[in-house]
């Protein structure tokens, strides 16, 4: 839900009716408020629900400079010039590949699974095992890039090993976590070096209503669940593995950043008056909110000072534009644009629960 050209939000109601979003933003700029002097005529963020059976692609989302290298270079595979921070919120339990775990992690792994360090190299292992903490990064780098690259026959064989070798041991213990998430992922990507790769990743699992944001340049993959994803208005996705689509592995490999660390999980700041949880992460372009009133309950939100998307996830509810003294009613699945400047009352029924996107500090 926005105005990118991959999957553009067409007005379905009113004057408008038939237009792009983008083409009234174009006419109106007005509409955008004080976020039309930080980003243009056009909307910031785009809004998506997610819903994940199959581990989506290992990939990273380049920052603005290289964003705008890959679109002049391959404008049909990079389709803008700009980067793609995003943050993803869960609505069930949801679990992913974030970011390169922690230095004990990695080590373990790499001492503890043949098969990894066969598909990595000794050099590039020994490398990684033997540095200290000053020369970590360009250490992972090349222990990373080399286990990407491999040779296709080699990372297939080096899996099918591993696969034999974890069915047998199940048989006298109980498999670590990570263990089972490899034998899941190859059953979904037989043979993909991705599954590899995932030794090489925090797995992190939210529970609904915990939520993670994600900067440039940070590898990741989604692998089950449901989450209300927002990010900046881009397109541009570096993939390298767990995928049929094109993968662009030596630009993944040469423009992560290499840092190590568990994720910082977020959990919303509540707004208990008025049924909001807002996640604010560290990037302009947008920030959500989480609306969830009892049934009954009328609130009154002041006029935005920027634009903002309203998914209704559940439930039905009466919408006020106090100004215009107009009232609809909207109910699950119903997508709305609030011109910024708008004040609303909501008067909630049947479990009402809605989700609000807007320019970062000019929400709700």
């Amino acid at each position: 839900m926005g105005t990118h050209p991959s999957g553009a939000s067409t007005i379905a109601e009113g004057p408008s009716a038939g237009e792009e979003l983008l083409g009234l933003i174009r006419d109106q700029p007005e509409i955008l408020g004080n976020a039309c002097a930080r980003f243009g005529a056009d909307l910031p963020f785009l809004l998506k629900v997610l819903s994940v059976r199959t581990a989506l692609s290992i990939q990273s989302h380049p920052d603005k400079v290289l964003a705008q290298q890959l679109h002049a270079e391959r404008p049909g595979v990079y389709k803008d010039g700009n980067h793609k921070p995003e943050m993803a919120i869960a609505l069930s339990d949801f679990e992913a590949l974030c970011g390169f775990c922690p230095h004990e992690e990695l080590t373990a792994a790499l001492q503890g699974v043949p098969e990894l360090r066969e598909c990595c190299g000794n050099a590039a292992c020994e490398m990684y095992l033997s540095s200290p903490p000053s020369a970590r990064r360009e250490a992972l780098k090349a222990a990373f890039t080399a286990l990407m690259t491999a040779d296709t026959a080699l990372v297939q064989r080096c899996i099918d090993s591993m696969v034999k070798r974890l069915h047998e041991a199940r048989m006298t213990r109980s498999l670590s976590a990570k263990e089972q998430l490899v034998l899941r992922l190859n059953d979904q990507y037989p043979g993909d070096v991705g599954v590899l790769a995932a030794w090489f990743l925090n797995a992190v699992t939210l529970q609904a209503g915990e939520a993670i944001a994600l900067a440039a340049n940070e590898p990741h993959a989604y692998v089950s669940g449901e989450i209300i994803e927002c990010m900046a208005t881009s397109d541009n996705v570096i993939r390298a593995g767990l995928t049929p689509k094109l993968r662009d592995t030596d630009v993944l490999c040469a423009s992560l950043s290499y840092t190590q660390g568990m994720p910082a999980v977020m959990r919303g700041e509540a707004r208990l008056q008025q049924y909001l949880t807002l996640y604010r992460p560290p990037f302009e372009e947008f920030e959500v909110w989480r609306f969830a009133p009892p049934d009954g309950a009328k609130v009154s939100f002041p006029a935005a000072p920027g634009p903002m998307v309203m998914l209704l996830q559940h439930g039905s509810g009466l919408l006020e534009e106090r100004e215009l003294g107009t009232t609809q009613s909207v109910r699950r699945g119903h997508v709305l644009f609030v011109p910024a400047g708008t004040a609303l009352t909501v008067t909630a029924e049947e479990g009402l629960v809605a989700w609000f996107a807007a320019v970062n500090s000019m929400g709700l």
